[in-house]
């Protein structure tokens, strides 16, 4: 062995591990941010903010795709989990402005995120819908609250066809149970506000029927 040879071949692996934890601190900073931004957007959503929404999204996708360039030559880190849960959210946040804004759904392909972090992310925008139908029920719109509902269903229907592995769909049977509760909850608050509705409508007819047969005895 010749020498300083232990020295020179470590003093390249902590060179290289210096690097590598330099990009972590990056992607713990970044997938913050990322996720941060994602959760505002989505709250701009329920007020009805969608160009905020949008100008969140926007910088949330430009962090989330300088990251994912960078971490190329990193793949543990990438793959670690934290980058793929901030995929997750900002996919989730992307999704709900679509479907309560009524834009084209955006696949994964152009959100650019994982297969599996899609699907997860779309099982989680249902939560979302539920809070978007909640919020048309109290203001009277139950046609809009019945359209919402039936992309809900939709979507569980699509998630529960899925029969894969939790490695390869990324416990995505954990957010489809979790999907098949918040329709089964939703759909039994929109069924009493129909029926109070259809009840209401009903006392309304028999006030007028009253009222007109008190008007005509009157005469």
């Amino acid at each position: 062995m010749e020498p300083n040879e232990v020295s020179r071949i470590t003093e390249r692996v902590l060179a290289r591990l210096d690097l590598l934890n330099s990009a972590r601190e990056r992607a713990l900073a970044e997938t913050r941010q990322i996720t941060r931004l994602s959760a505002n957007a989505v709250r701009a959503v329920h007020r009805g903010e969608f160009d905020q929404a949008e100008a969140l999204l926007e910088e949330a996708r430009r962090i989330k795709d300088a990251l994912t360039a960078h971490l190329v030559d990193y793949p543990s880190i990438y793959w670690s989990g934290y980058v793929q849960d901030a995929h997750k959210e900002f996919a989730e946040a992307s999704l709900t402005l679509a479907l309560v804004a009524g834009q084209p759904l955006p696949g994964p392909e152009t959100l650019q995120v994982e297969d599996a972090v899609y699907l997860n992310a779309l099982g989680e925008a249902c939560g979302e819908l539920r809070r978007h139908i909640l919020d048309v029920i109290r203001a009277g719109d139950l046609a809009r609250a019945e359209a919402v509902l039936q992309v809900m269903d939709e979507i569980y229907g699509v998630l529960v066809q899925v029969d894969y592995p939790d490695a390869v769909t990324n416990g995505l049977r954990r957010t489809t149970d979790m999907v098949r509760g918040v329709l089964e909850r939703t759909r039994g608050d929109l069924t009493l506000a129909v029926e109070h509705q259809k009840l209401s409508d009903a006392l309304a007819r028999a006030r007028r029927a009253v009222a007109l047969s008190e008007a005509g005895q009157s005469e």
